[in-house]
């Protein structure tokens, strides 16, 4: 198995081939997470490379850095979530980024209280605090829609703390503040294994089906490679295939080089919860109408005024195409 990590370092090579003959693609990642296994598998099992691709990865740290990276040239591909798009659309950049395959399609955090809660309902929630996510996030957004959809109003029926830093929000709850903590993995499974908390909810269950998290060029890059995008969809869908049909464990062997500090025990774990919950698309076609149920979300937490059609910024002709090539 091969590994290619890298950290964000703003790099602005174009793409070419490399000494091997491979096609070296820039990939930026929002965060390097579990959440995105599928994309280590198609790198690690040599996915990539069957379609002639050199994968070059660097870590973003959020949606702005990975749209700057791609707008700037720093990067050719983006992973991150569609709601990027339609910002810099909305702010009419001329060479806006087209989504073009799908990686996510649940929010990938879960609620966790400090104690087991077999029978747990979001009415339950009335009266309660919660430590959530940054205000304008997509995490903290769905966390609000999921609470008004149960009948409960943030800020008045529910009180939610916005104002700590991500990595900050595990040490607060264990440290006393909160009555929940809404925590993405692998965190969320160690809380349990400290038992120091219990997840009694999931997020992406609760909301129901949306493009999370995606991959996206430049229009300007996809029009002078598309061969480039079309391999790198190839190489996604086979490695999409390849997760649906092997068991967490067999996933867990397959990304650890990508998470060397993380037990294999408790990669697994968090690989088993994602995939009960359907997390990742078994193919990497993006559904419209689940588009625009993200545009709703973020319209009714007052972050976007107008929504954009789904098809100007997607383009299915690439999905499509590799998925009916695999018939």
């Amino acid at each position: 198995m091969s590994l290619v990590l890298a950290v964000f370092s703003g790099c602005t090579n174009d793409t070419g081939k490399t000494s091997g003959e491979l096609t070296k693609v820039r990939l930026c990642e929002v965060v390097h997470s579990i959440f995105y296994a599928p994309q280590y598998v198609a790198i690690n099992e040599g996915f990539f490379k069957e379609e002639g691709l050199d994968i070059e990865l660097t870590t973003g740290q959020g949606a702005d850095k990975v749209m700057t990276a791609l707008l700037s040239n720093a990067a050719d591909i983006g992973l991150a979530g569609p709601e990027a798009t339609v910002y810099v659309y909305n702010q009419k950049k001329q060479d806006y980024v087209i989504n073009f395959a799908q990686l996510t399609k649940k929010d990938g955090s879960f609620l966790v209280g400090r104690n087991q809660e077999p029978e747990f309902e979001w009415e339950n929630l009335k009266g309660k605090t919660i430590i959530g996510g940054r205000p304008g996030g997509v995490p903290e957004m769905v966390l609000e829609y999921v609470l008004k959809k149960h009948g409960l109003t943030p800020g008045k029926d529910v009180n939610i703390i916005t104002n700590l830093q991500f990595t900050a929000t595990a040490g607060a709850f264990k440290g006393g503040t909160g009555d929940y903590v809404a925590l993405f993995e692998p965190t969320a499974s160690l809380m349990e294994k400290e038992k120091a908390g219990y997840v009694v909810a999931s997020l992406g269950q609760s909301s129901g089906e949306i493009p999370y998290t995606v991959y996206m060029a430049q229009n300007s890059f996809m029009e002078k490679n598309p061969e480039v995008i079309q391999k790198f969809t190839n190489a996604l869908y086979k490695a999409q295939l390849w997760v649906a049909n092997h068991s967490p464990q067999e996933i867990a062997s397959s990304i650890q080089p990508f998470f060397p500090d993380t037990d294999l025990d408790l990669l697994a774990a968090v690989i088993e919860r994602y995939k009960s919950q359907d997390t990742w698309n078994t193919n990497p076609v993006m559904d419209n109408q689940a588009f625009n149920y993200l545009q709703e979300i973020i319209q009714v937490a007052g972050e976007l005024d107008k929504p954009v059609e789904p098809n100007v910024l997607i383009t299915h002709e690439y999905a499509e195409k590799t998925v009916i090539s695999k018939k």
